[in-house]
């Protein structure tokens, strides 16, 4: 038994935030049906590496999703996406405002369709405000949040992140949405709309910038790897020329560092109590944890800090995740059955529940591979079918 078994989801997103939310639901149990225009398909399924041809990126993000291929600005194609909504609880979308509106798709009238509807509504701005209708991407929420602006070193350009950052979160904040909408809808039988910006949910990860500027007119700098609350925070380099992260965010793990690499004269500073008096410090905390770990290999750093309880850990590339054990111990990753490339492997589940655990069931699929299963389950008959493709309203 899967948590979400018996709830479907239409996902009519594109690229990435609103399909990683509906990716999320499919992978505990809920029928998710992808929308793509039946000739362009999804964006997604170009991003990316490939295999012969086929998007890796487009097999995780659109996996345990059937996919259904039908044009939102055909006539006959938004009839299609009524039926779906009269029997679906949630529909994800992430069209600029005004473009359901102007298709007769606007969430109102879905709603008198099925008043027990969830529209998730996903833009790069919101439904509101002076640039709502403009087209918005997660790298404008990085620029926009104050995130890129605190990324790099303190004397270089600000940083991009070089994935889908914003997406990612604003992904995470959909799904979650999704089910604070859902439990409402348990007490008050009816679904509602969420309004949600991309530029938003990742300002909740920068911590209390925004309170720090209006209460002392703090404007965050960049600090390249060390942080603006603790010391020592940094990347250090190995004598066998490996790169190890530490992180003393606790000021116990920072006494112990400090004491393992021969400090503890540091550690008996009154300024060293606090994280923001070992900022102030960072240079000299730096300097004695840079050298300490110059001066050994990597294994023997790691061994150490693990005898001192102090928190470490390996720089890896993706060639040292494959091989790590605790990631084989969690079951990470997984091989997955498709019928397209055979196998594909991929991340798994985000977590596990020890009575309803989530599954991936398939990799994402070609286009338009279930549209026929999908119309049929809402009535459509073969011949209605046959003369929708012939029109090319779907694939």
């Amino acid at each position: 038994m899967t948590s979400l078994a018996g709830l479907r989801v239409v996902d009519a997103a594109t690229l990435f935030a609103g399909p990683s939310a509906a990716m999320m639901l499919g992978d505990f149990g809920a029928d998710v049906i992808k929308i793509e225009h039946p000739r362009r398909g999804d964006p997604s399924r170009g991003h990316g590496a490939a295999v012969d041809g086929v998007g890796l990126w487009w097999k995780t993000l659109s996996r345990n999703k059937r996919a259904a291929a039908v044009d939102l600005s055909h006539p006959d194609g938004q009839r299609v996406l009524r039926r779906l909504a009269e029997r679906s609880d949630v529909l994800i979308e992430n069209f600029r405002p005004g473009t359901l509106e102007r298709w007769d798709l606007a969430p109102a009238g879905l709603l008198e369709l099925n008043p027990r509807l969830i529209v998730a509504r996903m833009t790069g701005f919101g439904q509101v405000g002076p640039m709502a209708g403009r087209p918005g991407f997660g790298t404008l929420a990085e620029a926009m949040s104050g995130f890129a602006a605190m990324t790099g070193e303190p004397d270089g350009p600000p940083t991009l992140p070089p994935l889908a950052l914003a997406d990612g979160i604003a992904g995470l904040a959909m799904a979650y949405a999704v089910m604070v909408a859902l439990q409402a809808r348990e007490r008050t039988g009816r679904g509602q709309v969420i309004d949600m910006a991309i530029i938003e949910p990742i300002l909740g990860l920068l911590g209390p910038q925004m309170s720090a500027y209006r209460a002392l007119g703090a404007v965050p700098r960049r600090t390249g790897n060390r942080s603006s609350s603790n010391a020592p925070r940094n990347t250090y380099r190995t004598r066998d020329g490996r790169w190890l992260a530490v992180s003393t965010s606790a000021q116990p793990i920072a006494e112990r560092v400090l004491t393992l690499v021969g400090r503890p004269d540091l550690v008996a500073q009154p300024w060293f109590a606090t994280g923001s008096g070992r900022v102030r410090h960072v240079d000299e905390l730096d300097e004695a944890v840079a050298t300490w770990i110059a001066e050994r290999d990597a294994d023997e750093v790691i061994a150490r800090f693990e005898e001192a309880q102090a928190a470490v850990a390996p720089i890896y590339d993706v060639t040292d995740i494959a091989e790590d054990p605790q990631y084989a111990a969690l079951g990470t990753f997984l091989d997955v059955p498709d019928e397209e490339l055979g196998t594909v492997t991929m991340q798994n589940v985000l977590f596990r529940l020890s009575d309803t655990p989530g599954e991936v069931r398939w990799a994402g699929r070609s286009l338009g591979r279930d549209t026929d299963e999908v119309l049929g389950e809402l009535d459509y008959g073969a011949a209605e079918i046959a003369a929708l493709r012939e029109a090319g309203v779907i694939a």
